[in-house]
């Protein structure tokens, strides 16, 4: 129970557009960079995710599998009431380029709807698995208003990466970048106090990814 006794705060603070640490980090901020993860969300991981982003003082963008957004609608508020952005990386997680284009639409749009159905909005953002993506792709985000991301950046977390590993992934990081990271390794949960260091002494601070340009910037 431990990890939801301070979403109550974030949430009304979230409601005012900021998070308690927004202040004092604000006139630091030389430039903005996309913290991403994916595959969330679960029971199993995404609490003790999102207390980490907290206590740290970062806001994130999810992007939610369809399926689990359906499974755990309770996890994807705690997402919203914690200041993270929810956006959409498909309903199964298959390899989108295999599938016809009637299939890539069902993935897309059910997502869609199973985020929104969970209270986490309409996604404007679209993360296609594994970063596999074509035409087909690419044309069936649009027609939903979705802009396509990628990464600049591979944490490797999805590859057993070390704590090490993935600080130093965070620390390539550079002005409107976004780095690939996962909502289920620990590593990458033990990574996240480091990484918050990291970028404030780069003046760096975690901002939201721009549905226009796919780029980090100052959230809105």
């Amino acid at each position: 129970m431990r990890a939801w006794s301070t979403v109550p705060v974030a949430a009304a603070l979230a409601v005012a557009g900021t998070i308690a640490v927004a202040p004092a980090q604000a006139a630091a901020c030389t430039g903005y960079v996309g913290l991403t993860f994916d595959d969330g969300p679960s029971n199993s991981s995404t609490p003790a995710l999102l207390t980490a982003l907290r206590q740290n003082g970062l806001r994130a963008t999810m992007f939610n599998v369809g399926q689990n957004a359906a499974a755990y609608p309770a996890q994807v508020r705690a997402q919203v009431s914690a200041g993270m952005w929810v956006a959409n990386h498909s309903y199964t997680h298959p390899h989108l380029t295999q599938l016809s284009q009637g299939q890539v639409d069902s993935e897309i749009s059910r997502t869609q709807q199973a985020i929104a159905a969970a209270g986490g909005g309409t996604p404007r953002l679209f993360r296609p698995p594994y970063g596999e993506t074509n035409a087909t792709v690419q044309s069936v985000a649009s027609r939903y208003g979705l802009r396509q991301v990628i990464w600049d950046v591979d944490s490797g977390d999805w590859n057993n990466a070390s704590v090490d590993a993935i600080v130093a992934a965070g620390a390539r990081l550079s002005n409107g970048q976004v780095i690939l990271m996962h909502d289920w390794p620990a590593n990458t949960r033990a990574a996240i106090p480091r990484i918050a260091q990291t970028l404030a002494s780069r003046g760096l601070c975690a901002g939201m990814i721009s549905p226009q340009t796919g780029r980090a910037v100052a959230p809105a």
